[in-house]
C-alpha cells in the first residue's frame, strides 16, 4: 500500500503510470464509478469504453471492462485505440449510461487518465464527477472469479469497432465529396494520439501528409498538446510539400491546432470566428455563441453583428457543455483549441472541427489566409498573447492579494483601464484590448493573456503587467 490518494479532476481522474495511475487504482475509481451508474441509473446499466494510444492503454480498458463486468455492468468496448469524442458520441448513440475513456488528453506520455463521459455525449457534468469521487471512500479490491475473455464469451463485454462506426458518422455529417474532388492538400499531425488515419482514411490518400501517425506510446517524450510551440515539423511540411493547410490533433483528438498554406499558426480565437461567420452566413444556421473568460472579444462583436446571443463562461469545457445540452448554441469553444458546434455531440473534436474547416475553404473558395483577412476586414484585427509565469507560491499569493484589495491595475502598458471583471481571475479592460491574470488552482503559476490590435500589443499588455506584478 502507499499513502497515494485518488484525486479527481475536471473530467475524471489522470495520474502517472506505474506511480498513482495503477490497475488497482484504476479498479477502485471503477467500482466507484459502477456504483454511481447503479444508484442513478438502475442495477442493469450500460457504458462504452474507449483508450488512447498510451502506454498499456488497451490494457487498462479491458480491467476496466472486466471490473464493470464484475459489478454487474455490461459494456461495449472498443476494438481499437479511438478518439474520445467517438467515445462521446457512443455513450448517446448506443444508449449508454455513460462513457469512459483511458486517456490523459495533451498530457506527457508518463499519464493516463479515466475520463468519465455523460450519456447525452458530452463531458460529465461536475455534479457527476463529484458524485463518483464521493462513492470512493466506499470501495474495495475484490478478487474476480473470472478473465476479461471468460466475460467476453458470456456477452458481459461486446467488443466493437468505434472508430470505424465514428468515421460513417462523420462522412454523413460532412461534405467530403467536394472535399476530395477539389484536390485540396492537408499537413495532418495526429502527434501520434488517436486521430491517427482519420482523415486519410476518410479522404483521398493522395490528399494528406501524415506526420506521426504510427504507434509510438512515447510520444517522442513530447506532450501530445497541438499549440504553436510544438508544430514546428507541421509548419515546415506545410511549406515543403505545398499543403493548403496544417492541422494537428492532441492525444485523444479532442482538440484541434492548425496552420495556414503560409505556415502560419491560426489561433482557436480565429478558427472559432471562422465557424461562427461560417454556420451563420454561409448555412444559415442560429444560436448562441458561448465563450470562455480568456476567448477573442471578436465574438463578442460577431454575435452583435449577427444578432446572436454571446455567453462567457469560466475557463473550462465543462462550462460551455453545460450550456449546449441546456440551450440553442451555435458555436461554443475555449482559447486551448477545444470546441464544439451545432449539428454535432456536445463536446470538443477535434478530427470533426478540422473537417468542417476544410469544408469551409472548399465551399468558400478560399485559403484558410484568406478567409482570416476577410474576418479583420470585416471585425478589425485583433492578436493575442499569453505567458504562463512559473513563479514561487508566495509571490503567487502577493501578487493575487494585491489585485484583489487593489481592484487590479489601473493603467497596462500605458492604457487605462476602464472596465475590471472577475469571473474567473482578474481581466482588465482597456479602449483598446484586454489584459487577464490568472492563477493555477493547482501550482505556482500565474496565466497571464491579453488581446490587442497589433502582436505588439498584445505582447507590450503582458510583458507590463508581469512587470507591474513583480513576478
Amino acid at each position: 500500500m502507499t499513502d497515494y490518494k485518488i484525486k479527481f479532476g475536471t473530467d475524471g481522474w489522470r495520474a502517472v503510470i506505474g506511480e498513482g495511475f495503477t490497475f488497482a487504482n484504476l479498479e477502485l475509481v471503477t467500482r466507484a464509478t459502477a456504483r454511481w451508474l447503479k444508484k442513478n441509473y438502475g442495477n442493469a446499466p450500460r457504458v462504452v469504453i474507449g483508450y488512447d494510444t498510451r502506454f498499456l492503454g488497451k490494457e487498462f480498458s479491458q480491467s476496466v471492462a472486466r471490473v464493470f463486468a464484475d459489478e454487474g455492468i455490461t459494456s461495449i468496448l472498443s476494438s481499437t485505440f479511438t478518439t474520445t469524442p467517438a467515445v462521446s458520441w457512443a455513450a448517446k448513440e448506443f444508449g449508454c449510461n455513460a462513457g469512459i475513456v483511458i486517456t490523459a488528453s495533451h498530457n506527457p506520455p508518463k499519464y493516463s487518465g479515466f475520463k468519465i463521459k455523460a450519456d447525452f455525449g458530452g463531458p460529465a457534468t461536475p455534479e457527476m464527477i463529484d458524485a463518483v469521487e464521493d462513492e470512493l471512500s466506499g470501495v474495495a479490491i475484490k478478487p474476480i472469479n473470472y478473465s476479461f475473455e471468460d466475460y467476453v464469451a458470456a456477452g458481459r463485454v461486446e467488443l466493437k469497432d468505434l472508430s470505424s462506426e465514428f468515421k460513417a458518422m462523420l462522412s454523413r455529417s460532412i461534405d467530403l465529396e467536394s472535399i476530395k474532388a477539389s484536390g485540396i492538400r492537408i499537413a495532418h499531425d495526429a502527434m501520434f494520439g488517436a486521430g491517427q488515419g482519420f482523415f486519410s482514411s476518410l479522404l483521398d490518400e493522395s490528399q494528406v501528409v501524415e506526420l506521426h501517425a504510427d504507434w509510438n506510446p512515447g510520444f517522442h517524450g513530447n506532450a501530445p498538446e497541438p499549440i504553436e510551440k510544438n508544430l514546428a515539423e507541421l509548419v515546415d511540411t506545410v511549406v515543403k510539400r505545398k499543403c493548403d493547410v496544417g492541422i494537428a490533433n492532441d492525444g485523444d483528438a479532442d482538440r484541434i491546432g492548425m496552420t495556414d498554406e503560409k505556415g502560419e499558426f491560426v489561433s482557436s480565437h480565429l478558427l472559432l470566428a471562422l465557424l461562427v461567420k461560417y454556420l451563420h452566413t454561409e448555412k444559415g444556421l442560429t444560436g448562441g455563441i458561448v465563450k470562455t473568460f480568456s476567448t477573442t472579444h471578436m465574438l463578442d462583436k460577431m454575435g452583435k453583428a449577427y444578432g446572436l446571443p454571446v455567453d462567457t463562461t469560466k475557463i473550462g469545457f465543462k462550462y460551455i457543455a453545460s450550456k449546449i445540452v441546456e440551450g440553442d448554441v451555435l458555436v461554443g469553444g475555449e482559447e486551448s483549441g477545444g470546441m464544439a458546434v451545432k449539428g454535432h455531440i456536445p463536446e470538443r473534436d477535434g478530427v470533426y472541427i478540422g473537417l468542417l474547416m476544410l469544408e469551409m475553404m472548399v465551399r468558400r473558395e478560399k485559403k484558410l489566409s484568406e478567409l482570416v483577412d476577410e474576418l479583420y476586414d470585416e471585425f478589425g484585427s485583433h492578436y493575442w498573447h499569453r505567458v504562463d509565469v512559473h513563479t514561487t507560491e508566495a509571490a503567487k499569493q502577493k501578487v493575487l492579494k494585491r489585485l484583489k484589495e487593489d481592484g487590479g491595475l489601473t493603467a497596462v502598458d500605458r492604457q487605462a483601464v476602464v472596465d475590471f471583471q472577475t469571473l474567473d481571475g482578474y481581466k482588465h479592460i482597456t479602449d483598446h484590448g484586454w489584459l487577464l491574470v490568472r492563477p493555477s488552482g493547482t501550482e505556482p503559476v500565474l496565466r497571464v493573456y491579453s488581446e490587442a490590435q497589433t502582436q505588439e500589443k498584445a505582447v507590450g499588455l503582458v510583458e507590463d503587467a508581469i512587470k507591474q506584478l513583480g513576478v
